[in-house]
């Protein structure tokens, strides 16, 4: 996850002037397919993509001129996802899915987004998209195992179901150069009707004490890191204001929503636009980018400690069975 959040518009979603309408009957199928979420399987996979990035060989730093770079904010002489994209694709081929690969051929920095899909059995023209980035700095446990390991476990839970839209689960390649690989995955499907997105960046670090929770003053957020930000545009409005209803009645209280005007690509925004919604919501698309706002929060940010010990595996889970409520309302299943 590249420096974000350091200005932003934070709005308790529970202050907007309208709600939707949400239906008794999909929260409760909501709850159902989340609640099947298993916080042994997430650490697993967690564990596994960090010993997949340990084992790689780093991206050649020769790549780079490392005196233009704050190397100590961007370690690309640390860079790694080639064994992590590896473990993705088998594991979405474990669950049984078709697997396909969106390649770009490029001279310095070819890019491969992995790409597992579920075909919709009422309208599946209309995608519901779930993504992460694998490429990581170091180990990678927090930015963004943890993404990624959320994605894998609700991948697990969607196999074999059938949904009314389809879903589409999204490993993105190189997000820590600059959203390369999804910037070219959305550039790719020009005119697709994305419903829904969740993108994930950073999900797994809870530090519930005062002051643990940092940001620019004057902004209203939390002084205790203990939320997931919802992170949403204009256009994603609906979408953010879905997910808080689900995940109020669900009992889910640690969501707090990010509101971004228009687009979100306004003056002193630029921070927010730092992870892989971006390209999404350039397009036109929905997207909800849910983080623990990374170096906001996480003293290991971009660190050699950045390992799984240091994160919160309850608060994962919570975060996985959150998506996986919104994923469920948004595609409409399972279905019997």
């Amino acid at each position: 996850m590249r420096p974000l959040l350091a200005a932003l518009l934070l709005l308790a979603v529970s202050s907007c002037a309208s709600r939707p309408s949400v239906e008794d009957s999909a929260v409760a199928r909501a709850g159902d397919f989340a609640s099947g979420v298993e916080k042994d399987r997430v650490m697993s996979d967690v564990e596994a993509l960090v010993a997949a990035h340990r084992e790689d060989t780093p991206l050649d730093c020769a790549l780079f001129d490392t005196s233009e770079i704050d190397t100590t904010r961007r370690p690309v002489c640390h860079l790694t996802r080639e064994k992590a994209r590896q473990l993705v694709r088998a594991r979405f081929e474990a669950l049984g899915y078709s697997v396909t690969t969106h390649d770009t051929e490029d001279p310095r920095f070819p890019t491969v987004n992995v790409i597992a899909e579920l075909r919709g059995t009422e309208h599946p023209d209309e995608v519901v998209v779930v993504g992460a980035h694998y490429d990581a700095y170091h180990s990678g446990a927090d930015d963004n195992s943890s993404g990624v390991a959320a994605m894998l476990e609700m991948a697990r839970l969607a196999a074999g179901q059938r949904f009314a839209r389809t879903v589409r689960f999204v490993g993105f390649d190189l997000e820590e150069l600059g959203l390369v690989g999804s910037t070219r995955y959305v550039q790719s499907r020009p005119g697709e009707e994305i419903v829904a997105s969740l993108i994930f960046d950073c999900i797994g670090y809870r530090d519930p004490r005062p002051g643990a929770q940092r940001s620019l003053p004057g902004f209203p957020v939390p002084r205790t890191g203990d939320f997931i930000a919802a992170v949403a545009n204009a256009q994603s409005r609906p979408r953010l204001e879905e997910l808080y209803t689900v995940a109020s009645r669900l009992g889910y209280g640690f969501l707090r929503g990010v509101l971004m005007p228009k687009d979100g690509s306004g003056p002193a925004s630029g921070n927010l636009m730092r992870s892989d919604h971006a390209p999404f919501w350039m397009s036109g698309h929905s997207a909800l980018f849910l983080t623990d706002t990374a170096n906001f929060r996480n003293p290991h940010y971009h660190r050699d400690t950045d390992v799984p010990s240091t994160l919160d595996p309850d608060f994962l889970t919570d975060v996985t069975r959150l998506s996986a409520a919104g994923l469920s309302f948004w595609a409409e299943g399972p279905l019997p």
